[in-house]
């Protein structure tokens, strides 16, 4: 009944979508849901109460876990600033644990090939620890300290990938990171330089 905001095509055909939307295909489903590969819901996939507010990205993990950021505070009535992990049901995953998470928008998030999680967006602390608007995260979800990006990027990050070396292209509309120059692209290493 809304705006579908992202998307994820899981490898058995299932589509996660996300939005605004609280109901899909006259279903209840608030913000998140799954359908099956000819459109209609896949109701394996419960999503709970949904989140308080927007998501606006997610990002699948090889195990089935579902990785999702955006604008919530909260998932199915669980405190999850700005970042949550599912599932493969659509449930909250309890053994990831971001602390207080973001105090911004995460517009993107990205698993890398060493089971961390990077994100970036609009934030400037990550768990209460200064991360200018690029963090990585451990696969439990605290704040992975070994990835320094100094002072982060000057504008919003929007887009991230990883090469095949491990370096993560970032992308948005900043134009430094770490105080140097890197007009809305910059590669980092995977100590965040």
């Amino acid at each position: 009944n809304s705006t579908i905001t992202c998307m994820a095509l899981q490898p058995d055909g299932r589509i996660l979508i996300a939005g605004p939307f609280t109901t899909y295909d006259g279903w209840s489903k608030v913000r998140i849901a799954r359908v099956l590969a000819d459109g209609t819901v896949d109701f394996s996939f419960s999503g709970g109460t949904g989140p308080n507010v927007g998501i606006t990205t997610i990002a699948l993990q090889p195990d089935s876990k579902i990785i999702v950021g955006g604008t919530f505070t909260s998932f199915s009535g669980t405190p999850r600033n700005r970042i949550a992990r599912l599932d493969a049901s659509g449930t909250i995953d309890s053994g990831f644990d971001p602390g207080t998470g973001m105090n911004g928008t995460v517009n993107c998030a990205l698993r890398l090939s060493d089971g961390t999680i990077m994100v970036g967006g609009d934030f400037t602390t990550c768990n209460g620890v200064a991360r200018a608007r690029i963090a990585r995260l451990t696969a439990s979800g605290a704040l992975d300290t070994g990835f320094a990006p100094g002072t982060g990027a000057n504008g919003t990050v929007i887009t991230l990938i990883q090469r095949s070396d491990g370096k993560v292209f970032i992308g948005g509309s900043f134009d430094t990171y770490g105080g140097l120059e890197g007009d809305h692209l910059v590669l980092v290493n995977a100590d965040g330089t």
